[in-house]
């Protein structure tokens, strides 16, 4: 099959609801205006507020930056996909949204194992700090976190698109390499020893450092007072849930990509597909504004602000 910009992949995952696609579009919709408002707020709270302009905050921002880059990848595509009945994408477009979703999962890890580092710090080695965790190296872990999964995922995607394809039926709702590599009429091996580096250092090395650093961490508010213990708590809890949600999305989306779906339940696969693009850019405002005082504290402000002008 040849590979020219007149190709079009059909994305087969997509379940025919009839009717129900108008009220799955609205509601999708809500969500994804939701996601945009709560993660800009976040981003608009920390750049404002001058109290804020600390690490910790600063790499919650770029978690709600990496959020809306993710998110716009995604939902306007997949709005489209809910009102139409056919499910096409060209090549180019296939592979551009394979470019961002993939960005953005493996920022989301690196950008999450750098704050389990903040917290190792703050809490393991509260004396050298704001030694350790300095401006400089905040840039230079935000620039690591960017850099890294871009050339991964640049890696991987200029293999696929090399690759000479016997079909074009994607059993996804979104593009994704490994599934255009089934599709490949020629040997995979160089792109799948790609993806397994691509996921060892993206994915597996971060939640193994993240996990050590918590084992740390459970160690030193063993010794502690229960103040220390509620305050280690109240901060590290938000980053926790997220990076708890995100493996596991990452995970299910893995073993998906692998399994043959039409041996699955339908649904279940797309229910399992959407959560990996749809609940962590949703419960990072939710538990940073809700958990966090100082943000929360802002955001109200913020919106009190908004209201007296109006």
């Amino acid at each position: 099959m040849e590979n020219d910009t007149d190709f079009h992949f059909n994305l087969t995952m997509y379940v025919n609801i009839g009717f129900y696609r108008y009220p799955a579009f609205v509601v999708s919709l809500m969500l994804f205006a939701i996601i945009l408002f709560a993660n800009l707020a976040i981003i608009l709270v920390v750049s404002l507020e001058r109290t804020l302009h600390e690490p910790m905050y600063l790499f919650i921002a770029l978690l709600s930056v990496n959020s809306l880059y993710g998110s716009t990848g995604f939902f306007p595509r997949f709005l489209m996909d809910l009102l139409s009945d056919t499910h096409l994408i060209s090549r180019p477009a296939c592979f551009t949204q394979i470019y961002i979703i993939y960005t953005y999962a493996f920022q989301e890890m690196t950008i999450l194992s750098i704050m389990a580092y903040d917290r190792y710090v703050a809490v393991c080695d509260p004396l050298h700090y704001h030694n350790k965790v300095t401006a400089k190296t905040v840039c230079i872990l935000a620039a690591i976190a960017w850099m890294c999964p871009a050339f991964f995922t640049g890696l991987g995607l200029s293999l696929a698109i090399k690759l000479p394809l016997c079909g074009n039926k994607l059993q996804k709702i979104y593009c994704a390499i490994w599934n255009i590599a089934k599709l490949s009429c020629v040997s995979t091996s160089t792109i799948n020893v790609v993806g397994i580096l691509a996921s060892v250092t993206n994915v597996i090395l971060p939640l193994i450092y993240v996990l050590y650093t918590y084992f740390r961490i459970i160690l030193v508010c063993r010794k502690s007072s229960s103040e220390f213990k509620s305050k280690v708590f109240q901060t590290c809890l938000p980053h926790t849930i997220l990076f708890v949600s995100l493996s596991f999305s990452i995970f299910c989306d893995i073993i998906l990509s692998r399994l043959n779906v039409e041996n699955l339940n339908l649904r279940f696969a797309l229910i399992l597909s959407l959560e990996f693009v749809l609940i962590p850019p949703l419960l990072k405002p939710l538990i940073y504004g809700l958990k966090l005082p100082e943000i929360q504290r802002n955001i109200f402000k913020m919106l009190s602000c908004l209201n007296f002008q109006i």
